[in-house]
């Protein structure tokens, strides 16, 4: 697949990139991009839920009332789960949600994800970016001459660029990353990928490595 290259200003230039089609043009897999993405928010989870059971909560031991006969339920001391202010019956305790996955795995659901992208023809490469300084307003007029101002978008960089990530920062539809960091919630989350031109080679390198 080949796609013509923007400049900064948003411009068609006369230079074209090719993607890999083995990289690209594969036949998405659902059930590896849900896999992945799974993980991925799993990983986001802390995991700090703590609620106290019954032998945790500070109170008396002594028996309210008698077992039988009272009418209502059987409870025996303070702590019981059937009163206000007891413990909670199997409550949720710390613990950790993340799980395993094959890079094998997580490889496929990327490029199916990058496919998936490709089909919807949601993939628009730009030339490198390189900012003096930050400047929101280079990156949102980007966006505006690109028509994508309302999209989520995530630009895709070779290599850190701290002028860059500084000005998409404010930005809350914008996301910058590394090729080396893409992940597949990231490029289903977003409504165009913008990869610069450097990061083409960069994603192959990483698949092909």
């Amino acid at each position: 697949m080949e796609l013509n290259v923007y400049n900064i200003k948003g411009e068609v230039t006369d230079r074209k990139v090719t993607l890999d089609d083995s990289i690209f043009g594969i036949e998405p897999n659902d059930h590896v991009i849900w896999l992945d993405v799974k993980q991925y928010l799993a990983n986001q989870r802390q995991g700090t839920h703590k609620s106290k059971e019954r032998n945790e909560i500070a109170g008396s031991t002594r028996k309210l009332i008698r077992q039988k006969g009272g009418g209502g339920a059987r409870r025996g001391d303070i702590k019981s789960p059937v009163l206000v202010g007891g413990g909670r019956v199997f409550g949720p305790k710390p613990r950790d949600y993340s799980f395993k996955l094959n890079k094998k795995v997580k490889a496929l659901a990327r490029k199916s994800a990058l496919s998936l992208k490709a089909k919807e023809n949601a993939i628009i490469v730009v030339e490198d970016l390189n900012f003096d300084t930050p400047k929101t307003s280079r990156i949102v007029e980007l966006t505006k001459k690109l028509q994508l101002a309302d999209k989520k978008l995530l630009f895709v960089l070779p290599v850190q660029n701290k002028n860059v990530y500084l000005s998409a920062r404010n930005l809350g539809k914008v996301s910058v990353v590394t090729a080396s960091d893409i992940n597949t919630y990231g490029i289903m989350h977003c409504g165009s990928l913008v990869i610069t031109e450097s990061s083409v080679a960069a994603i192959d390198n990483l698949f092909k490595a």
